[in-house]
């Protein structure tokens, strides 16, 4: 749709342009033919009036302390109608316009209209001019003894054709601005018609005085015009070159000062990581706005100084805020806050001769008085920082920060609409939305448009500048990014105590600034002659996980021997020991020691497959983030060693009984989720105290961390063990049945009871196990309820074990000792069974049977 109203604009255009100019061309051959026929001396007065037109009508002056242009071609055009009548004023008008060619050199089309509209209202006002004289005769309004040399009648004609050659001209002017799709607004309808109507009253009465001398003097006032304006020509022209020379050393100092400002305010940018093109956009937009508002030369330079410096006062903002990929806190927002009274602090010192200051200080005020910093609002806050609010907030939301991608254009003007009468000045955002199209257009001329959309990450659009920005922005950008992300490990590491997290976040920072296909950190081994990969990032990670390097073999040996940094060796070195398949995966390595407390503990290493080398500045980087990070693995490291001893019993290696509290946690959450069983098993070993009694504690010490280890054997990976407390055990056995805990419980009993522990010359100890148990959730859901019932369970199996430990030395007794067979020994008993021993009957047959769903047989001895 656009593109037809453009074509139609276009086409209408050169419809008006062939017809003004074929009547224009017309007009002018009928002078030509008119002048033909002029006498010799008239003919020597066009030539002449020519001549000088065209030496000075291509300048124009501007009458001091006021708006009105003094524009010699109106003059010589009027002079050229009351003097050689309507032809000559054609012609003269037609040159004089001609000479004003430099104006529109990069357009003849338009010259020729100009020219054209010159000669059509000259023309008109010719012809009403000689119409007029007959008819103004009669009038006398000028008594003919005040000495004036001019007729009345002429100055009644001259004014109607001053009259009428000024309203064909602004006619034709505001034609050819709507053929333009120029918009008429005040400041157009002001050039087209108020400036026009007092440079023709100028001309109008210097063209009476220029009669009136040659009247007065006769045609060899014209032998000192000529001298005159060739003379006055030169010296216009030489005037003109020292000027221009002027200017243009000015022109270049303005130039380099606002180049430098705009380098300042994108290094200041480069700070908090903004793209660039931030300041220009913002000011394109502010100036933008500003023009559309009709504001003064001076509040356009503030809106167009302000917006390069509008951010300058974040000088005084810590780069840790600046470069926070999140959301701030509310103390980093206030502290944000004071950039703006910063700002204007700097640029009072300035003394720019326009309102600058208020313009930076207020640009964060908001219309409902809840800005800051004074929080004024309404009107109270400066037109300029209402205009620059609005410019700010629009290009800030259409770039990418680090903690959000782009929004998009539709997006961004949403938000203004949402914020009006609130943050923003309705009638400010309303001009500016009106105008977008325009200003994004004069944003894509200059060449720094947006390089992402609504959908896009920040990484992508911070790659587009890399490519397009100059060095200083990125290595800016670079540097503030390197102080956030040492501040950052170093509040990381400070609030991190897991081996793995810091490890992880270590090798996620080196990511950050020094490129890597597969990064291992090492770590030496209490011996100090082998290290362990730790932790290992990207490529082969699963081949490389726990490799070990011995102490001088291979390139990161050697740097774990001698604490000194290697780089770009061959990083074969590493894998000729052990995977020797991937060497083929990586073509330059780096490795640094990490000390701590200047004692190595470990070590960094790096291996790229398509970087050719590593750089002195990836070494510097790497070296900075591994200084910090060492005193965060080596406590890292102590702390898993304290937990470790914390959740362990140092007797027998087993969990403590602190650490069974916490699996208890997590395996009754799972067995919540999954709605299986969760077992908990108590051990308590039998004739443990005649161990100690008989061989010392040292030996009891021995038999309980071996006995552990027996019914450890008996468990699957996944069941957990602990050391409970003296001679006592828990296990925690998830998703298992009534069965098979059974069957475990016997399988138990039969191990600790054939387990010997030899001690002294040729003596053995011996022990057996008392087991009950107790389910999740049958018998309870809290770790104190299920330990009691499988407590309580297992001193029932033990007070059985008692009784038939007992009847078993009576029957001995009786029987003369008979030998009793290993089955009745090695018995399985029920650990839920609420167990009645006056039904065990160990007299007759030796056989105990029990609740249907826990049934427990002995063996007959018979």
């Amino acid at each position: 749709m656009n593109d037809q109203v453009h074509l139609h604009n276009d086409s209408t255009w050169k419809s008006h342009w062939w017809l003004v100019s074929t009547v224009g061309l017309a007009v002018a051959g009928f002078a030509s033919y008119e002048a033909f026929f002029f006498s010799f001396s008239k003919m020597v007065v066009l030539a002449s009036s020519v001549f000088v037109a065209f030496l000075v009508s291509k300048y124009e002056a501007r009458i001091p302390n006021t708006s009105i242009t003094f524009t010699p071609k109106t003059i010589f055009a009027f002079w050229g109608i009351l003097s050689l009548g309507t032809a000559g004023g054609v012609l003269v008008a037609a040159c004089a316009t001609i000479s004003t060619f430099g104006r529109y050199q990069n357009s003849r089309r338009r010259l020729a209209v100009e020219i054209a509209r010159d000669v059509l209202s000259v023309f008109i006002a010719g012809v009403v001019f000689q119409n007029s004289l007959g008819y103004a005769k009669g009038i006398s309004f000028i008594s003919p003894d005040s000495g004036l040399l001019i007729p009345n009648e002429v100055i009644v004609a001259g004014f109607l054709m001053t009259l009428v050659h000024y309203a064909f001209g602004s006619l034709l002017s505001v034609v050819l601005s709507r053929l333009d799709s120029t918009q008429l607004n005040p400041a157009k309808m002001r050039e087209i018609f108020l400036s026009p109507a007092a440079s023709h009253a100028v001309g109008f009465v210097s063209t009476i005085m220029l009669v009136i001398a040659f009247d007065h003097f006769g045609i060899a006032f014209g032998l000192v015009v000529m001298p005159l304006a060739i003379v006055g020509n030169l010296a216009y022209e030489i005037h003109s070159r020292r000027l221009e020379n002027q200017t243009k050393q000015i022109y270049e100092a303005s130039r380099m000062h606002l180049a430098t400002v705009e380098a300042l305010a994108t290094a200041i940018d480069a700070r908090d990581q903004v793209g660039v093109g931030h300041v220009r956009r913002t000011q394109i937009y502010a100036v933008g706005i500003g023009n559309a508002l009709s504001l003064g030369d001076g509040e356009i330079n503030a809106l167009r100084t302000g917006a390069l410096l509008h951010d300058i006062g974040k000088l005084a903002v810590p780069d840790h805020i600046l470069n926070k990929p999140g959301r701030l806190t509310s103390a980093e927002m206030e502290k944000t806050k004071i950039h703006s009274s910063v700002g204007a602090s700097i640029l009072e010192k300035v003394g720019f001769p326009y309102p600058v200051v208020p313009t930076v200080k207020h640009h964060h005020e908001f219309w409902d008085g809840s800005g800051y910093p004074d929080g004024l609002r309404g009107t109270g806050i400066p037109l300029t920082a209402r205009i620059l609010s609005v410019a700010d907030a629009y290009d800030t939301l259409r770039g990418a920060r680090p903690y959000r991608p782009a929004v998009s254009r539709e997006d961004a003007c949403n938000f203004l609409r949402s914020r009006v009468g609130t943050q923003f000045d309705p009638h400010v955002v309303n001009t500016f939305l009106r105008n977008l199209r325009v200003l994004e257009a004069e944003v894509e001329s200059q060449g720094i448009a947006y390089h992402v959309d609504s959908e896009s990450e920040f990484s992508e659009q911070m790659n587009a500048e890399r490519a397009s920005a100059p060095n200083f922005v990125e290595q800016i950008k670079r540097a503030n990014r390197e102080v956030y992300t040492l501040y950052e490990m170093a509040r990381d590491f400070g609030s991190s105590l897991n081996l793995e997290e810091t490890l992880s976040l270590f090798t996620k920072k080196v990511a950050e600034f020094v490129p890597f296909d597969t990064c291992l950190v090492y770590l030496l081994d209490d011996s100090e002659e082998f290290a362990t990969a730790a932790y290992v990032e990207g490529k082969n990670d699963e081949v490389l996980k726990g490799k070990r390097v011995m102490v001088g073999e291979g390139a990161t040996g050697y740097v774990l021997k001698k604490c000194k940094p290697v780089e770009n060796l061959d990083p074969s070195l590493d894998f000729v020991f052990s995977h020797a398949e991937i060497c083929e995966d990586y073509v330059a390595m780096a490795c640094l020691p990490l000390l701590a407390d200047e004692k190595i503990i470990g070590a960094i290493s790096l291996y790229s497959g398509e970087l050719p080398f590593y750089e002195e500045e990836h070494l510097r980087l790497l070296e900075t983030i591994s200084r910090i990070a060492a005193d965060a693995i080596s406590k890292s490291v102590r702390h898993a060693e304290t937990e470790s001893h914390a959740l362990t019993d140092p007797m027998t290696g087993l969990p403590n009984a602190r650490n069974l509290q916490l699996q208890f946690e997590k395996e009754l959450a799972r067995a919540k989720r999954s709605g299986h069983s969760l077992q908990v098993l108590v051990l308590d070993l039998d004739g443990f105290k005649a161990v100690n009694d008989t061989y010392g504690h040292k030996a009891g010490d021995t038999m309980l961390k071996e006995i552990g280890g027996v019914i450890q054997n008996e468990l699957r990976d996944y069941d957990f063990l602990a050391r409970y407390g003296g001679d006592e055990f828990v296990a925690l056995v998830p998703e298992t049945d009534n069965a098979d805990v059974i069957e475990l419980c016997r399988r138990i009993e039969a191990a600790v009871s054939e387990f010997s522990l030899p001690v002294g010359v040729d003596s053995l100890a011996h022990v057996g196990v008392s087991v009950g148990s107790s389910s999740f959730p049958n018998h309870g859901e809290s770790f104190d309820q299920l330990v009691v019932a499988a407590d309580q369970a297992m001193y029932r199996t033990k007070a059985f074990h008692k009784q038939r430990n007992s009847r078993l030395e009576e029957k001995r007794s009786l029987s003369g000792n008979v030998e009793l067979p290993d089955e009745f020994l090695n018995t399985t008993h029920a650990p839920n069974l609420d167990l009645d021993l006056d039904v065990v009957d160990l007299e007759n047959d030796l056989v105990v049977e029990l609740d249907e769903s826990h049934i427990v047989s002995y063996s007959s001895i018979n």
